[in-house]
């Protein structure tokens, strides 16, 4: 199917990468489902490309909201060729902390159920019409613990191995799936870090490049491909290594976040 003709819904729209890779697919002509809780972003992302754009209004860690504007799409676009889950947040989280108890629990509903509650809707039609591809972003940080971001690292890993059991589940369905493992993205999540971000790439440039992953249906590509070869590196990395090299390691930001 040409671009040109495509159905992306798309979760985290109104900022960062999910914004840099709705535009990216506007651009390609795409009819957008757009998913975010800030509703003047959306209306202001629609406003660049009038009559592309659905906009929704939703928290991913609500199933509900997320089956609702599911089915609003399903029924004023018809079935997505693409649903990219990519609603995700980030917070610098202690286990001592009782304080971080909440934030802890928000990282793993936002980057965990929220991709469930992103697929779910979409998978029996796209069953139906025997074709789609349903698009994790997963991150770097899931490949091994990140000291000062154990909510976090353990959401990414978890998000990677969830879509590794869902792409197995969709085998002969006609349904792909694909997991992005980005490194350091320009974006407001990123802005807040203090620590020096190796290979650091712009959100739009990101987008172009995630679209070129997706478009090739690649099973789980990390991206920049250097820190492809540093992830490589990390898995293998004995623990006792591991321990000794992040035992200093600058820490993401504790902060306050309005999702919480």
């Amino acid at each position: 199917m040409s671009a040109s003709a495509s159905k992306v819904f798309i979760t985290g729209a109104s900022s960062g990468i999910g914004l840099a890779l709705a535009r990216h697919y506007a651009k390609q002509g795409a009819q957008l489902g757009l998913v975010a809780r800030r509703r003047e972003l959306l209306n202001k992302l629609a406003a660049e490309f009038p009559g592309q754009c659905q906009v929704y209004v939703a928290d991913v860690r609500a199933a509900d909201a997320m089956a609702t504007a599911a089915a609003s799409f399903l029924q004023q676009c018809g079935t997505p060729d693409i649903v990219i889950a990519n609603a995700g947040v980030s917070r610098g989280t202690l286990t001592e902390d009782p304080a971080d108890i909440a934030a802890f629990r928000a990282v793993i509903e936002i980057n965990v159920l929220g991709l469930v509650h992103t697929f779910h809707p979409f998978i029996a039609a796209m069953r139906e019409r025997g074709d789609g591809q349903l698009v994790g972003i997963a991150s770097v940080a899931g490949i091994r613990g990140l000291p000062g971001a154990g909510a976090y690292s353990a959401s990414k890993a978890a998000a990677i191995n969830y879509l590794e059991s869902l792409r197995v589940e969709m085998a002969g369905s006609g349904i792909a799936v694909t997991t992005i493992a980005p490194g350091y993205i320009r974006t407001p999540m990123t802005d807040v870090n203090q620590h020096r971000m190796p290979f650091l790439m712009d959100a739009d440039v990101a987008a172009r490049k995630f679209a070129a992953a997706i478009a090739a249906k690649r099973r789980f590509v990390v991206i920049p491909w250097q820190m492809g070869i540093l992830a490589r590196l990390m898995r293998l990395m004995p623990a006792v290594l591991w321990d000794w090299g992040l035992k200093n390691a600058p820490r993401k930001a504790r902060m306050n976040w309005d999702w919480l």
